[in-house]
């Protein structure tokens, strides 16, 4: 076969030189570096799962319901119940993760000729996508200890005037989550900008220490709450992501879906993990409690640590982070280097992982001082 390379090919120009999104995924007794739930579903879920696709399966030969109803419905009553304000089927869209969600929110409301901004270091899937619907790509600020500089933040939604704003809260990678006032603020820039969507993407808001802003919908029908069941739900092999919005936003990104675009297993399975709701909600409060362990002993170590609010820890400072990176994948631990200069990432694992990540910084620690 002619050796070809991508840059042989007639790819677009803003995505050349670019790479594809992922982890290392490496043969190691511990991984925590993809912030997964590292407890695997429960049985009595698991069995139910299993029944819920077989009386899905016995219907496969025909599309499944296009508008996933009852899996709206289904999520709407959860974030009621636990978000702290009231939503409807009409007020919710699903979609395969979060980040098919952001796609079709920046196929809507972005593409050719617009922009989209964030506050990086962030989720780098937002810029991603937005490169992948042509949509333009502005990186914002943030200060040294990773807040949203708001000052710099509203003037550069002012320069700029985006169709998109993301706001990540709780911020991935660094872990911090961003006060209610800053996102109105940043709502009413981007408003007084021109009218443009804004973007909540609460990925990893039930690790909060903090509540979801969720109530911030009421009045605001350029904002929307982007969420996953991923992380907190441990659903992470489901791809369901969904969002939280005025109607006609829900109407707005039916537009752009892919016709049936989830499938009567993905639904039949989410509503499953939704019947067990406060069993998975369990486990968070166990990783809430480890991750703010690790804080507490990186902190004892002397390492510096960002507050985190989500299922990860973002630690330093170091002179050669991917160095120290590869020290603790010698002693069988993976965690992530995201490339944010001088820092690391890792996720909240079970007692016994986390336990065997603390012994291998407590070993490099030993090392410097040796």
């Amino acid at each position: 076969m002619t050796d070809v390379r991508i840059d042989d090919l007639p790819v677009r120009e803003e995505l050349r030189g670019k790479s594809p999104y992922g982890a290392p995924q490496l043969d190691v007794p511990v991984r925590l570096n993809t912030n997964e739930n590292p407890y695997p579903l429960p049985e009595p879920l698991v069995e139910r799962i299993a029944e819920r696709v077989r009386e899905a399966a016995r219907n496969l030969n025909r599309y499944p319901d296009r508008d996933a109803v009852e899996l709206r419905t289904e999520l709407a009553r959860y974030l009621t119940r636990t978000g702290g304000y009231a939503v409807g089927t009409e007020n919710v869209w699903a979609a395969n993760g979060s980040n098919e969600v952001i796609q079709q929110l920046l196929q809507t409301f972005g593409g050719p000729g617009r922009t989209a901004i964030g506050f990086e270091p962030s989720y780098s899937m937002h810029g991603l996508i937005a490169r992948g619907t042509g949509t333009g790509w502005i990186s914002g600020p943030r200060n040294e200890d990773f807040t949203i500089d708001l000052a710099a933040a509203e003037r550069a939604i002012a320069e700029h005037r985006p169709d998109v704003v993301f706001v990540t809260t709780p911020n991935n990678p660094t872990g911090n989550s961003v006060p209610p006032g800053t996102v109105l603020a940043l709502y009413e820039a981007a408003q007084a900008a021109k009218p443009s969507m804004v973007v909540v993407d609460e990925a990893y808001v039930e690790f909060s220490h903090g509540a979801s802003l969720l109530p911030l919908l009421e009045g605001r029908p350029h904002l929307v709450v982007s969420r996953t069941m991923s992380k907190a739900f441990g659903a992470a092999g489901l791809r369901l992501g969904y969002l939280a919005a005025h109607p006609a936003v829900v109407d707005a990104v039916q537009l752009v879906r892919l016709p049936y675009h989830l499938s009567a297993v993905t639904q039949a399975t989410a509503l499953a993990a939704l019947e067990h709701t406060d069993t998975l909600l369990k486990y968070v409060e166990q990783l809430k409690a480890e991750r703010d362990r690790l804080v507490a002993e990186l902190r004892g170590l002397g390492y510096d640590v960002v507050e985190s609010d989500a299922n990860f820890v973002q630690f330093g400072r170091f002179d050669d982070a991917h160095e120290v990176w590869r020290k603790i994948l010698d002693r069988g631990v993976l965690v992530r280097d995201n490339g944010v200069p001088g820092w690391l990432r890792v996720c909240a694992g079970t007692p016994e992982e986390n336990d065997a990540f603390l012994d291998a910084v407590r070993e490099l620690k030993k090392e410097q001082h040796a």
